[in-house]
């Protein structure tokens, strides 16, 4: 999992309410930390693998009452520890987030999507739901609505950065959708642009916006500034995926970015966003 994921999602922004600024900067420090232990330095898997462990022992720890390690307590587990008494954050969540990272560990390939859906299950679809969490709001339907456009936002990220995951050995798109498109894992390692890699990534970039226009209407549900932050992150995500079309789906060879010339588009897009409009509320 590649850290720029995180950034995916609002953390602690001006729009937050301030009270819960804490908490959500505590759950964002805790990921990222986590995701770095997992991918960043010149470190071995086996290595990765143990602090991981440490990691997931502390963050127990602190949800049992006990000393957490010197390690990574003040920038981590006591914020985490003031933000779980409070608003009592479930561990289950935050332990599923350490799956994830374990799993980049020995997983670097997926047969289908369904199993994809499961990684993302853990790696993004936890955030969404602690912020609702700390919100107050975790009927059906919210929940649903969240983990989709947080699949949504991890899938994007993926689609994104095939040029950096590819060298690292990494292939997320799904072996059955390379093979209906007549391509190999090593072709997505080797970054090699063609025709057949255009219409697989044109493809899952459809997949993404589906899932994402599915969630859009959580937008509504979140009440004040953070229905707006939310607005903000939707409308960010199919703004990467509008960038990867712009270059006809060549992102196995250039990375698709978007940046503060973007901020106008994006805010007129998320005034915009209408209840009761369906798929046009998000375009």
């Amino acid at each position: 999992m590649n850290i720029d994921h995180y950034e995916n999602f609002p953390v602690a922004s001006w729009l937050c309410p301030k009270p819960l600024r804490p908490p959500i900067a505590a759950i964002y420090h805790f990921a990222r930390t986590a995701d770095d232990l997992a991918d960043e330095g010149d470190v071995s898997t086996a290595q990765r693998q143990a602090d991981l462990q440490a990691y997931r022992a502390d963050l127990h720890a602190i949800f049992q009452g006990q000393a957490c390690s010197p390690r990574w307590a003040a920038q981590v587990f006591e914020p985490l520890r003031h933000a779980s008494l409070q608003y009592r954050l479930p561990l289950r969540l935050l332990d599923d987030l350490l799956d994830a990272f374990e799993q980049d560990l020995h997983q670097s390939s997926y047969a289908d999507r369904p199993e994809l859906l499961n990684y993302c299950r853990r790696s993004a679809n936890p955030v969404g739901r602690l912020l609702l969490h700390l919100y107050g709001i975790d009927d059906a339907l919210a929940l649903q609505r969240s983990d989709a456009i947080c699949s949504s936002l991890q899938l994007i990220n993926f689609w994104q950065d095939f040029s950096r995951d590819g060298p690292r050995g990494r292939v997320y798109a799904p072996r059955a959708d390379l093979l209906r498109h007549g391509l190999t894992e090593d072709e997505l390692r080797q970054c090699q642009d063609s025709p057949a890699a255009r219409a697989l990534i044109a493809e899952l970039c459809a997949w993404a916006e589906d899932l994402m226009r599915q969630g859009a209407p959580l937008v509504h549900q979140i009440p004040g500034r953070a229905g707006w932050e939310l607005r903000l992150v939707v409308q960010g995500g199919l703004r990467i995926l509008e960038r990867i079309r712009a270059m006809q789906f060549a992102s196995l060879t250039q990375r698709p970015q978007i940046g503060p010339l973007d901020a106008p588009r994006l805010l007129l897009r998320a005034m915009l966003m209408r209840p009761q409009s369906n798929q046009k509320e998000t375009s």
